[in-house]
C-alpha cells in the first residue's frame, strides 16, 4: 500500500491519520475478501464473462462450452433472412425481429451425439440440427405437423429438388376440396407449400411421404399446424440444401 504525501494528509493530526489508516485497512481486508470468495465461486474479476457460452448443468457445476465456429452467414440474421434472387424468383426478405431468436438459424454445440452429416428434428422442440465435425451442429427453426399427422423415426434423404412442384394426396383434396386444381401438380414458386428446397425422406427404399421443405409462411416457425411435413424458413431450406447431399441420415423424434 502506498504511504499519503504530506499534502494529502489531515491537517487536524494523528486521529484523523489513524481514522484514514484504518479504513484503509478495513478496504484492503475487504477486498482480499471479495477476491477470496471469486477464487472460491471459480470467477476472477479479469474475465469478461459476456464473452463466454456456458451449460448449466444438473449437478449445479457451470464448465464452459467448447468454443463455437463464426460464419456471418449463420450468425448474421441480417444477412441471412435478406432478400435473394434464386431459380428467377425473388425470395422476400423475412422480418426476422418477429421469429423468436431460438428459432433463427445458428451455431449451437451438438445436443444429438449423432453422426456428422445426420439431420435430427425435434419435434418437441420444434429446431433441426444439421449435425457438424467437431461436436458442433447448425440449428434451424422448423414448423412441424398437426397433432394426428406428426411421423417420427429414422429414415435417409433419398433426394432433393429446388422449387419442387407439389401435388396435394387425395386425402388431402377430400379435406380441402379447394385444392382440387392441383391434383396434377401446382408448379413451383412463392407461393408453392413446398418452398424453395425439398427434400424428400426414405426409409427401406421406400417414400415415406414426408418431406424436410420451404415455406414461405415465415410465421409458421415454432408451430404445429402442416400435414404432417417438417417445413423451415425459405431461406433456410436454401441453406440446409445446400450443405446436404444424397443419403444424409435423418431422424425425427
Amino acid at each position: 500500500m502506498r504511504e499519503l504525501s504530506q499534502d494529502q494528509m489531515s491537517p487536524a493530526g494523528g486521529k484523523s491519520d489513524e481514522t484514514e489508516n484504518l479504513l484503509s485497512r478495513r478496504q484492503m481486508l475487504s477486498g482480499m475478501g471479495l477476491l477470496a470468495l471469486g477464487a472460491a465461486a471459480g470467477c476472477s474479476q479479469t474475465i469478461d464473462t459476456s464473452a463466454l457460452q456456458l451449460d448449466t448443468m444438473s449437478t449445479g457445476s457451470v464448465p464452459m462450452r467448447p468454443s463455437i465456429s463464426v460464419d456471418k452467414h449463420i450468425t448474421s440474421p441480417d444477412l441471412m433472412y435478406a432478400g435473394l434472387t434464386d431459380g428467377g424468383f425473388n425470395v422476400p426478405a423475412v422480418p426476422y425481429q418477429k421469429i423468436k431468436p431460438e428459432f433463427r438459424r445458428q451455431i449451437v454445440v451438438d445436443p444429438t451425439g449423432e453422426a456428422p452429416g445426420t439431420i435430427v428434428v425435434r419435434l418437441q422442440e420444434r429446431k433441426l440440427y444439421l449435425v457438424q465435425p467437431g461436436g458442433e451442429a447448425i440449428r434451424y427453426g422448423v414448423g412441424i405437423g398437426k397433432d394426428g399427422f406428426r411421423w417420427s423415426g429414422r429414415a435417409q434423404v433419398q433426394y432433393g429438388k429446388e422449387w419442387p412442384r407439389w401435388t396435394p394426396p387425395p386425402e388431402m383434396i377430400q379435406r380441402k376440396p379447394e385444392l382440387v386444381k392441383w391434383q396434377n401438380g401446382q408448379p413451383g414458386g412463392l407461393d408453392n407449400p413446398l418452398g424453395a428446397r425439398a427434400l424428400y425422406l426414405f426409409k427401406d427404399g421406400q417414400d415415406t411421404g414426408y418431406r424436410i421443405h420451404g415455406s414461405p409462411e415465415w410465421w409458421s416457425i415454432g408451430q404445429a399446424m402442416s400435414s404432417g411435413c417438417v417445413r423451415l424458413i425459405n431461406q433456410d431450406i436454401i441453406d440446409l440444401y445446400s450443405r446436404v447431399s444424397k443419403k444424409n441420415p435423418v431422424v425425427v423424434a
